[in-house]
């Protein structure tokens, strides 16, 4: 028996786990995909906002404006990089403007620093700046981080805490009797007094196996990215256009590891599952993104991927009891500024949604820090050298562009919650995010993994159980 299940291992599903493993409670935390963070986690702009852009009195606010403060020392504890870039909010002209004008009046009732820049001040720390953008609002605190970076160090955490994870593990049915939930999750059934719906697009599917007439509906929309090499530097800061009721806007984005993501746009879709480019996905940002920019180095492009934003038919997040049913728990429309306000988000489930359902005694052996993963291109020479000389394998480099070793990826397989497929490796240590996308590497770390998981080559996976790269070929 449970005291809490949580559905989803994004990076608002592992901020729970992490939070609830620091107490003497039995938490799972499930997911359908073969992987934490293979969902909106994955596909983002992976941008920390400082809450200045929601409507005033919405939670979107208040988990903000919360999870923006709660994120550097988050990323401290978990040996995570965090940078803080700024974000310069791009003005073409006076309406604009006035719509940056209610974006700083909501940054000052929040107590968000900001600074205006006139269009040539602007253009001096970003000479790609457009020409016709007349002002610029900025927001110094502003920083990016590497989100999936987050969520597996937040299941890390939890897990090494106890709590059980369950991956390959779609949700097919949740009985409800009396006080207690039962989850049937792939194989496995599980019986919980709390279950904690954190399932992205597919919170609604997961609602309405507890509910007769569920309050919300979800409405996935697709944002398409190009990702630039990162020997062009493009941009210092993130770039905005001024905000429309469709979002953000068209973005330029500088990553923690120096490319930038160009994009998205925001298209409904009515699929949970596809999150494939299109023609014209890409062609729209490549229009768009000429408003506030010139010189988009699109010739630079390495890659282009697309995700899917949570959004419902609630403008705002919802995290709250279902009114039908008692201890479910939904933290569901967790769209933009979702990845920033996750910390907060959690903590406030914790705090004001389960104080009466659950018994909060802290667990004295419980660890809610980790070490950062040893990475061999951040080290000295002579760091580098001790590394090798103890362990060969950190001398072997296996992907050229990003510099990622043999005893990299084998720490990451091995590693708690560690890399089961090609993709999983990807996520935790770079081999195949460089220039040639894996055109080298790529064959040696399916070798890696088939080596360490002892498995044959023919059964290691690019991402999902569905997804061997080899065949074999019978005659």
């Amino acid at each position: 028996m449970y005291d809490a299940v949580i559905i989803g291992a994004g990076i608002t599903g592992t901020m729970l786990a992490r939070q609830l493993s620091q107490y003497k409670l039995k938490v799972a935390l499930v997911d359908k995909e073969n992987d934490i963070a293979d969902g909106a986690t994955m596909a983002n702009s992976a941008i920390i906002h400082t809450g200045y852009d929601p409507e005033d009195n919405t939670m979107k606010a208040k988990m903000n404006v919360r999870g923006a403060q709660l994120y550097q020392q988050l990323c401290k504890d978990l040996g995570c990089k965090y940078k803080v870039v700024g974000a310069f909010i791009a003005a073409c002209g006076q309406e604009e403007e006035m719509k940056q004008n209610i974006l700083a009046d909501r940054a000052d009732r929040r107590g968000i620093k900001y600074e205006w820049l006139s269009g040539n001040e602007a253009r001096k720390e970003e000479p790609n700046l457009n020409e016709e953008v007349t002002r610029v609002l900025n927001f110094p605190t502003t920083a990016v981080i590497y989100p999936w970076e987050v969520a597996i160090a937040c299941a890390q955490v939890a897990v090494k805490n106890g709590t059980e994870l369950y991956l390959d593990s779609p949700v097919r049915a949740i009985d409800h009797v009396g006080d207690t939930y039962t989850v049937r999750a792939g194989e496995h059934v599980l019986e919980t007094t709390v279950v904690i719906n954190a399932a992205g697009v597919g919170a609604d599917t997961i609602y309405k196996m507890v509910s007769v007439h569920p309050n919300f509906e979800m409405k996935p929309r697709k944002g398409e990215y190009f990702v630039i090499d990162n020997a062009v530097h493009y941009v210092n800061h993130v770039i905005f256009p001024v905000p429309s009721a469709k979002g953000k806007g068209v973005l330029a984005v500088p990553t923690v590891y120096g490319n930038t993501l160009l994009g998205p746009n925001s298209d409904y879709i009515t699929s949970t599952t596809d999150t494939g480019s299109t023609f014209q996905g890409l062609d729209y940002v490549r229009t768009n993104i000429t408003k506030i920019m010139k010189n988009a180095p699109l010739r630079s492009s390495i890659r282009n991927f697309a995700g899917l934003r949570p959004s419902s038919s609630f403008s705002d997040f919802i995290i709250e009891e279902a009114k039908d049913a008692k201890n479910f728990i939904n933290v569901a429309s967790i769209e933009s500024p979702g990845l920033a306000s996750a910390p907060a988000i959690a903590e406030y489930v914790i705090q004001e949604l389960l104080k009466d359902k659950l018994t909060f005694e802290k667990n004295p052996d419980a660890c809610m820090m980790r070490h950062r993963p040893l990475v061999i291109a951040e080290l000295s020479e002579e760091e580098r050298a001790a590394k090798i000389k103890e362990n060969p394998m950190y001398g072997r480099i296996i992907c050229r562009c990003e510099q990622v070793s043999e005893g990299e990826i084998v720490d990451c397989i091995h590693a708690v919650c560690g890399a089961r497929s090609v993709k999983g490796v990807k996520k935790r240590v770079r081999p195949g995010m460089g220039r040639c996308q894996g055109g080298f590497c790529e064959p040696r770390v399916l070798n890696i993994l088939a080596r360490e998981l002892k498995e044959s080559p023919l059964d290691v996976v690019l991402d999902s159980e569905t997804s061997k790269i080899l065949s074999k070929e019978n005659r």
